[in-house]
């Protein structure tokens, strides 16, 4: 109700969406409430609106010397957006407001500073400072890294108020993986703790005039489905632009369907190890229906979880074991001999698990893999589409945040950017690298094995 009265008080006219920006903000009033708000999506839904009301009108006016950083990206253009907002918002409210230094003052002593970034390392000025909320707008035009780095100033001493950053942003930009995996990917599985996430339309916005509507209606590829509809499952020079979380991400299958089974694994150690659990169904579909994704894990503990993972899954009425595979492929890697002459497959096949070389070739894998997905949306006749033929459960979580943030290597257009996880592990192909092994990698014929020695 408090918050409420200061809305309304503040004539801070806000709409739906923005309302439930808000009840999210308050939630972090709460002990073990999240401490991370982001609200993103199209353009023009209203989210600078937003967080500015959320800071002014409501945070700093229900408790006395609250300090708030609100930080954009290119100092004169928060300036200007920061000025046209405070007219908007703050007539009702009795405040001083010092351009010079960028400072607005409430008359209980709470404050707004306008802070900016031309270059990443301009967020290194505010390190070490102490600040009761933040905002950041534009947040993906930061990497993950410096997202964390300020999050080390949000901080407070006031026995009355719990730290919390707001975020707002739009699909795309260096931090768009990071931003994606730590706010909307949480709000899509259902699994939100620390953080809540508000999806953004620019049909939120009423005040949108029909114009700017129909300029961003006339944007093509990516930019659209980013600026229009607010699709988080695209990037500029995204590689795979036929994958749909709707079409090709499935939320039940049933064992009983699967008339060959096979792994892939690939591997790492400071990043993850990614094993994939596939299946082929009667009418030549795969589906992957299980994943393992760990790192800084030894082959044994690797080991030990794969072989959990396939005892989820039955043939009949035992459980899938490593022997039931048709086969069970990896990378190169795995097979190069180390310092001491051993190699990593060497390791696994200790633990029980033998694996064999995958088809390496990058560009006839991804290509492989982009027919495998089909035309969901192509703009034809459903009889005309090429149908998909692959299938992710959802819970190969991995996987499915990977696939739509892998981008086109602009050295060679045809193969995927080969991008590797940060120090968080947060990133990286991994989980894709393992699925092309998995589909580019034939069972061999029986003529094939004894001409091996198979």
């Amino acid at each position: 109700m408090d918050q409420t009265f200061n809305l309304v008080k503040g004539e801070a006219w806000l709409q739906e969406r923005q309302l439930a920006a808000c009840a999210a903000a308050r939630l972090c009033d709460q002990a073990g409430g999240p401490t991370g708000i982001g609200y993103g999506g199209a353009r023009g839904g209203g989210k600078s609106h937003w967080l500015l009301a959320q800071m002014g009108v409501d945070d700093c006016q229900r408790v006395e010397g609250l300090k708030c950083l609100l930080l954009r990206k290119v100092g004169k253009a928060n300036l200007e957006h920061f000025e046209d907002l405070r007219r908007k918002l703050f007539n009702r409210l009795p405040h001083e407001f010092s351009a010079f230094r960028g400072i607005l003052t409430f008359a209980n002593g709470s404050r707004i500073i306008a802070g900016h970034f031309q270059n990443e390392k301009d967020i290194d000025a505010y390190l070490g400072l102490e600040y009761d909320v933040i905002g950041i707008e534009e947040a993906t035009t930061l990497t993950s890294r410096k997202y964390q780095d300020i999050t080390t100033c949000c901080r407070s001493s006031k026995p009355n108020w719990r730290p919390r950053i707001y975020s707002t942003t739009n699909p795309g930009g260096v931090g768009h993986a990071w931003y994606r995996t730590k706010f909307v990917a949480p709000m899509l599985e259902r699994r939100e703790s620390d953080t809540r996430f508000i999806p953004a339309r620019v049909t939120d916005n009423r005040w949108n005039n029909p114009d700017y509507v129909r300029v961003l209606e006339g944007l093509t590829g990516w930019q659209k489905r980013a600026w229009l509809d607010g699709d988080w499952d695209i990037a500029a020079g995204q590689y795979f632009t036929n994958f749909r979380r709707d079409v090709h991400v499935v939320e039940d299958f049933d064992d009983t369907r699967a008339v060959e089974w096979f792994a892939a694994l690939d591997y790492g150690f400071a990043h993850y190890t990614v094993a994939l659990l596939g299946c082929r169904d009667g009418d030549g579909n795969t589906f992957v229906v299980d994943e393992h994704a760990e790192r800084l894990w030894l082959p044994q503990r690797h080991a030990a979880g794969i072989r959990v993972m396939l005892a989820r899954h039955k043939i009949g009425d035992r459980k899938l074991a490593v022997e039931d595979l048709r086969r069970f492929v990896a990378g190169a890697d795995v097979f190069s001999r180390q310092g001491d002459g051993t190699t990593v497959a060497q390791q696994y096949e200790r633990q029980g698990i033998r694996l064999r070389a995958a088809n390496m070739d990058r560009l006839n894998g991804w290509a492989e893999l982009m027919q495998s997905f089909g035309e969901p949306d192509a703009g034809l006749a459903p009889e005309n589409r090429v149908k998909p033929t692959i299938f992710i459960h959802s819970r190969c979580k991995r996987l499915v945040e990977t696939l739509p943030t892998l981008q086109h290597d602009p050295n060679r257009p045809e193969d995927v950017l080969k991008v590797d996880a940060d120090e968080d592990g947060i990133g990286g192909d991994d989980a894709a690298d393992a699925l092309r092994y998995l589909v580019a990698t034939k069972a061999r014929t029986i003529t094939q094995r004894k001409l091996r020695g198979f």
